[in-house]
């Protein structure tokens, strides 16, 4: 029998200044995972929280140590000062300044604190043109040069709301903490995290990079994850979607021989003049049948096949089931599991028969 293991970053004290969006959300997460997280927040309601989150508790919130503090008293100073002097990370999304006005900048605290990984969680970064500019998470991606390969001809690009930028900023800064935390306990020379959201949505797009040098994507010439019938969405019957992506060569022989598409020549499969007629036929078949047909007949081969599923729906998918993916509360919200998940090495994973 294996004994459970301690959270990854059990012993690690961190302050967080309470803001809107990827600063607590990456708190959460450090929290998810052993921090002790201390958040400061304003006194008084939250109007754009609120707004967005509804008036409930806030799942942001979930597993932090909440201590309402007004920093503009000196009382409040005070004790947001004692709490850095002992803790070994902090993290803030205020605008470039608003800290340092406060008297709580990096240099003001590296004077409580030497040893402080200090998280600074923005939307364009500490330096630059826009750094002082107001934005959000669309903004952010937009920028960063991925939000235009989602854009379909005739169409006008979309991302998923709060995901790309604001989710990616807020696993960029936990990152950043932990590997900052990691480099001051070994030296004893604390640091600063900047991290913007349009760096690491940028950073994110490494692969994308990769492809754009290989010709493959983003250089006006038909595209495999554009233009071709093995890498796309497709409507059904009943108006839901499903997704293929058959890239490599093994996997789109399988996907033609199991759509009994026997006429079709495997190694035709990059010849770019064949995809606008194989495409129409895909479009065709796929639209013949509704998505439970297609799910039954292709979700877990290797044609790499997996149907578009709402929010609520993810909720009831065996696979996510089986992992215990998702969970909602008493008021009907939705939580997904802490990721990654961690095992003792050497444990052997039971392959679940379902």
């Amino acid at each position: 029998m294996n004994t459970p293991l301690a959270p990854v970053l059990q012993g690690l004290t961190i302050v967080e200044f309470e803001s809107l969006g990827p600063g607590p959300l990456a708190g959460r997460w450090l929290a998810q995972h052993g921090a002790s997280v201390i958040a400061l927040v304003r006194p008084g309601p939250a109007a754009v929280a609120d707004q967005l989150g509804g008036s409930g508790p806030s799942p942001l919130r979930e597993g932090k140590r909440i201590e309402p503090v007004n920093l503009k008293t000196p009382e409040g100073l005070a004790r947001a000062r004692e709490l850095i002097a002992r803790a070994d990370a902090l993290i803030e999304g205020n605008r470039p300044g608003v800290m340092e006005r406060l008297g709580l900048g990096p240099a003001d605290c590296a004077a409580l604190n030497p040893r402080l990984v200090y998280g600074r969680m923005t939307g364009w970064g500490q330096s630059g043109p826009l750094a002082a500019a107001a934005g959000h998470d669309l903004n952010y991606v937009a920028l960063s040069g991925l939000m235009g390969l989602a854009a379909r001809p005739g169409q006008l690009p979309q991302v998923p709301p709060t995901v790309l930028g604001d989710a990616a900023g807020a696993l960029g800064l936990a990152f950043g903490i932990t590997a900052g935390v990691l480099a001051a306990r070994a030296s004893g020379q604390g640091r600063v995290v900047d991290a913007a959201i349009t760096d690491v949505v940028a950073m994110l797009g490494g692969l994308v990079h990769w492809i754009h040098g290989g010709g493959q994507i983003a250089t006006g010439a038909p595209s495999p994850f554009h233009d071709s019938p093995f890498y796309d969405t497709y409507a059904c019957a009943d108006g839901g979607v499903i997704t293929l992506g058959a890239l490599e060569p093994p996997f789109h022989a399988l996907l033609l021989k199991t759509l009994g598409l026997d006429d079709v020549d495997p190694a035709t499969q990059y010849d770019t003049t064949t995809w606008p007629a194989l495409k129409a036929r895909f479009t065709a078949l796929f639209a013949s049948q509704p998505r439970a047909h297609w799910c039954a007949l292709l979700e877990g081969t290797d044609v790499c096949f997996a149907p578009v599923l709402g929010l609520e729906e993810a909720l009831a998918h065996p696979h996510h089931v089986a992992r215990s993916t998702f969970t909602r509360d008493a008021q009907g919200r939705i939580s997904a599991a802490v990721a990654p998940r961690f095992s003792p090495l050497g444990h052997q994973a039971v392959k679940s028969s379902g």
